[in-house]
């Protein structure tokens, strides 16, 4: 949850105001958000998928009117609803396709049905991709006019803003930078769905994981077996931990992701020359500030220099995302009122 005390108050609010709702496999976060990208209000509520869309989307509606009544303002404040949800999908019509982790909610018109239930336009867009403009438009990335975001997570997600545009795509799968072929090799590691030789393959967590435990299979040394001994999963909290400990072969397979992410980088950046490359998602060993993730940054930079043309080398900035878990919903409403701008344009 977003920190209160960065909240700001309605009356020191640049209006009008956006509503950013982050559809997401366990709860929808749901904030109202200046036209400068500040929060005035936040609210959740678990989404059920299993009640299917018809039922989250009027409750999605119920919550955005009690934040709204909490802060002091009314739909009349609203002049856009941002909506970012997993894909697949179908940007230009408003449909959400297949996610895998809403298995009811598949061939849906969420955006209308969101637009009905709110009585406001709708700006709909992929996740990953809200999180990058949410970036871009307040966090790390406020300062340029391109960048790529990256999510490390369960898998790998991603954005790309190019001029000020994102790149949602003709067919909206824009920005899937998971999904960019690392190893081409015949043996090479299957992602979630059993494309081999991805960046999700090698990087994403069960990838994380399956490296670790493949090491450990051939008998490699390490506090992890007493884990496994135990007969529980490992997961990239341990491997983190472990490294953190001085672990040398979780430190192993902490650098050796951040050798593999490279690749993929490097490739994102030669195709779109982008100001800065960000990293978010739940996947940063630690993140900024912790050693071991800043150790892992500092890997990913220095395997991905010399990989590139000598002008990007010293000029190009990777760096972690700064809004965290905010970033969805702060996106989709920063999406929601850049169209707004546009039409009123």
């Amino acid at each position: 949850m977003p920190d209160p005390n960065s909240f700001i108050q309605l009356a020191d609010a640049t209006l009008p105001l956006f509503v950013g709702f982050d559809v997401g496999g366990t709860n929808i976060k749901i904030g109202i958000v200046d036209s400068d990208g500040r929060t005035v209000g936040y609210h959740t509520v678990p989404t059920e998928s299993e009640r299917g869309p018809d039922d989250a989307t009027g409750r999605m509606a119920e919550g955005m009117d009690h934040v709204l009544e909490q802060v002091g303002a009314s739909r009349n404040d609203v002049a856009r609803v941002g909506l970012a949800t997993p894909g697949p999908m179908d940007i230009p019509s408003g449909m959400l396709l297949t996610p895998g982790n809403l298995p009811d909610w598949w061939n849906f018109p969420i955006r209308d049905a969101v637009s009905e239930k709110c009585g406001l336009p709708v700006r709909f867009a992929n996740d990953a991709n809200a999180a990058a403009y949410g970036e871009y438009w307040c966090g790390t990335g406020a300062d340029v006019h391109s960048m790529v975001l990256y999510t490390l997570g369960t898998g790998i997600g991603g954005g790309i803003i190019v001029g000020d545009t994102l790149i949602e795509g003709a067919h909206s799968c824009g920005g899937e930078c998971g999904h960019v072929l690392i190893d081409p090799s015949g043996d090479a590691l299957p992602d979630s769905l059993n494309k081999t030789g991805t960046l999700e393959a090698y990087c994403g967590a069960y990838g994380v994981i399956r490296r670790a435990n493949q090491a450990l299979d051939a008998g490699r040394e390490s506090t992890l077996t007493d884990i496994r001994k135990s007969g529980r999963e490992l997961t990239p909290l341990d491997i983190a931990e472990a490294a953190t400990a001085d672990d040398n072969l979780a430190h192993e397979v902490v650098m050796e992701t951040a050798r593999y992410l490279a690749l993929g980088i490097v490739s994102m950046i030669h195709a779109i020359d982008p100001a800065c490359v960000v990293l978010g998602g739940a996947m940063t060993f630690g993140g900024a500030g912790h050693p071991l993730g800043e150790a892992f940054l500092e890997k990913i930079r220095d395997e991905t220099r010399p990989r590139l043309l000598i002008p990007l080398r010293e000029t190009l900035r990777i760096d972690f995302a700064q809004l965290g878990g905010d970033a969805g919903y702060v996106g989709a409403a920063g999406l929601a009122c850049l169209e707004h701008r546009q039409t009123a344009g």
